[in-house]
């Protein structure tokens, strides 16, 4: 069967993983997955990212974070926008996660960012997830 939501898939593989302490979370690999593991990894939520392929896809294998009392770096991982039910937002309308203490991804016409980049190019695009 196929996946129809591999943003939503990714994101809740991570979750799981967080709650079940695991080091590392294995996906299948995409383009958007790959932008956004990047994008936790530059933030600082994530540690590196890799790839294996084995198979045609390919699987990307994002390493966890975790503080010195193994409580994990992202505490909160959402999905904004669905298949069945997008958001766009326009530069001016882009959230504040937690009070700037978390990131908003958004995917735009100059590819996948953090909301804070998007405010400064000036675009708006699809809420993909917010992070904390």
């Amino acid at each position: 069967m196929a996946m129809t939501d591999p943003v939503a898939d990714f994101l809740t593989r991570v979750r799981n993983a967080l709650m079940a302490r695991h080091g590392e979370v294995r996906v299948p690999a995409s383009n958007m997955i790959r932008s956004i593991a990047k994008i936790l990894n530059e933030e600082g939520y994530v540690g590196e990212m890799s790839e294996e392929h084995e198979t045609a896809q390919g699987t990307i294998i994002v390493q966890l974070r975790y503080c010195a009392d193994r409580t994990a770096a992202i505490t909160g991982i959402r999905r904004a926008s669905r298949p069945g039910q997008r958001r766009y937002v326009a530069v001016a309308t882009i959230p504040r996660v937690k009070n700037g203490m978390g990131i908003a991804i958004l995917s735009t016409s100059n590819g996948v960012m953090t909301g804070n980049k998007a405010r400064q190019l000036g675009v708006g695009g699809e809420l993909l997830c917010t992070v904390w």
